[in-house]
């Protein structure tokens, strides 16, 4: 069972879209929302009639358009998750930002909450690891292994005196 979407990914969209507009503009318009999701206008106001019924804004027609502390709760979450599978995109498989931003945005509509606990997890561990332990020449033999398909020669030399 997946760990969210009673509203479907257009719906999430939308409130993470509210949650990133509220944060840097301090004002969400649907005009703003409807160039940030790439759709009209019209469709906008079907995506917020929806979230005002579930309870996560505050909207009248022609008004701003206002996260409520459920709507602002949910909505970190989904922008939280976004954020934790765009870097273990970039960071660990190593991919272009363009490729990570559109995977991010498509996997976390889907993602069980016990994976992206366990990617949360993952990355937490690998930075503190970096701090620690230089954790940059695993990434170094890993982007090696990504570009050539076999360990780098200090990695087989370790496992030969195993």
């Amino acid at each position: 069972m997946s760990r969210r979407a009673p509203y479907g990914k257009r719906i999430e969209d939308c409130l993470e879209a509210i949650y990133i507009l509220q944060k840097e503009k301090k004002i969400v318009r649907v005009r703003d929302l409807a160039a940030m999701l790439h759709v009209k206008p019209s469709t906008v106001v079907g995506y917020l009639d929806r979230l005002v019924k579930a309870g996560y804004i505050e909207y009248e027609k022609r008004e701003l358009i206002k996260l409520t502390r459920e709507g602002e709760e949910a909505a970190s979450k989904i922008y939280e998750d976004h954020l934790k599978l765009r870097e273990f995109l970039r960071k660990v498989l190593m991919l272009p930002e363009d490729i990570a931003e559109e995977d991010a945005c498509y996997i976390e509509h889907g993602i069980h909450k016990e994976t992206i606990s366990r990617i949360g997890l993952f990355l937490d561990f690998i930075n503190r690891h970096i701090e620690r332990q230089g954790f940059m020449n695993f990434l170094e033999r890993l982007r090696y292994f990504y570009e050539c398909g076999e360990l780098p020669e200090e990695c087989k030399r370790r496992l030969r005196l195993r």
